[in-house]
């Protein structure tokens, strides 16, 4: 990557702390004054206050937070919800837990093991199996890219450091194409989709929330998935460390009714989606309501972290380590806690 790419990149990721603190300041009034909001920006009772990013209009969390669901779960813990910011691109939220604007978060394992490198405050304490078939590459229709081996000498845009940075080196590696041939241009996901309309790059690696619309509306498929590359690339979820020492139980009401809710989602996904509109931006419908259908009914609800996971989170530790992607290794068993016992130990 040349010079002046690095250098748009390091502005562009600036630009992407700032803007996620503004969102935060900014989702917080609006949401304080919206009365459609579902429970407003604070909901059920109790003396604890967990900050969870806003969920948008789909998802377990989306109606848990319109049914009051997740407000009267919490408050048998003697907590109450903040919905803060919105759910996006893990590195930003990991500087929110560090910087005490967030109490929990949920991001990949890929992009954790890359905040973590930098020793941030926060420890994960649940995880969802890796998404098999919302994450890969895409390429558009026609692009004559039909193979990963095809992608040598092209240039694909990737989040550095998180799930689709990780996406793209382990297809490269998986087909032994040389990773120094394909040129990786960093930008924000937000912005990678029209980079890739325009031709100014032949691909992009991503995760179901800009796939599924690509693939839907963009004239856009995926070269391989995440299944077709082995991929290890759990969702996680990360706690602030304070919070996970000052209140465990309620990190554990909060989990609890993730793998609840979640579990309910993959058996009936049509009822968590379009949750608060059917129209608009956030709305879904034809064939990306389809694609988000079946991206559902393919998922698992959060649970606790197990010693098999923990083990696939040391080998995609290694792995970023061996591809210099994080100065070494990081070791991941500090960062995790059991959530399965009020003491969260």
């Amino acid at each position: 990557m040349s010079a002046p790419l690095r250098r748009i990149s390091a502005v562009l990721a600036a630009a992407a702390v700032v803007a996620a603190a503004a969102a935060c300041s900014s989702s917080k009034s609006t949401a304080s004054q919206d009365p459609k909001n579902g429970a407003a920006a604070l909901a059920g009772s109790g003396s604890v206050t967990i900050r969870v990013p806003d969920p948008g209009n789909s998802g377990a969390l989306a109606l848990g937070k319109k049914d009051g669901s997740l407000a009267a779960a919490l408050a048998k813990a003697g907590a109450k919800v903040e919905w803060t910011g919105t759910a996006g691109a893990f590195a930003p939220a990991a500087q929110e837990l560090d910087g005490d604007q967030l109490d929990v978060a949920e991001g990949s394992i890929t992009s954790a093991v890359a905040a973590l490198a930098q020793k941030p405050g926060f420890k994960l304490f649940a995880a969802v199996a890796p998404d098999k078939t919302g994450e890969g590459i895409l390429v558009k229709d026609g692009s004559g890219i039909n193979s990963v081996a095809d992608l040598a000498g092209k240039k694909v845009v990737v989040w550095h450091g998180g799930s689709s940075e990780y996406l793209l080196l382990k297809a490269l590696t998986q087909n032994h194409v040389p990773v120094g041939s394909v040129q990786r241009v960093y930008l924000q996901p937000n912005q990678s989709a029209a980079v890739l309309h325009s031709g100014q790059v032949d691909a992009w690696s991503t995760w179901a929330t800009f796939s599924i619309s690509e693939r839907a509306n963009a004239g856009e498929h995926f070269l391989v998935t995440a299944g077709d590359i082995g991929s290890q690339n759990y969702a996680v979820w990360a706690v602030r460390n304070e919070f996970a020492s000052k209140h465990p139980a309620v990190v554990k009401a909060f989990y609890d009714y993730l793998h609840q809710a979640e579990a309910e989602q993959v058996q009936n996904p049509e009822a968590y989606i379009n949750v608060f509109r059917t129209s608009g931006p956030d709305a879904v419908s034809g064939k990306e309501k389809d694609l988000t259908v079946q991206d559902y009914q393919a998922g698992s609800p959060t649970s606790p972290i197990t010693a098999a996971d923990l083990a696939n989170f040391k080998e995609v530790a290694q792995f970023f380590a061996d591809q210099k992607v994080t100065p070494g290794v990081v070791d991941l068993a500090p960062n995790v806690i059991d959530v399965t016992t009020p003491a969260g130990s």
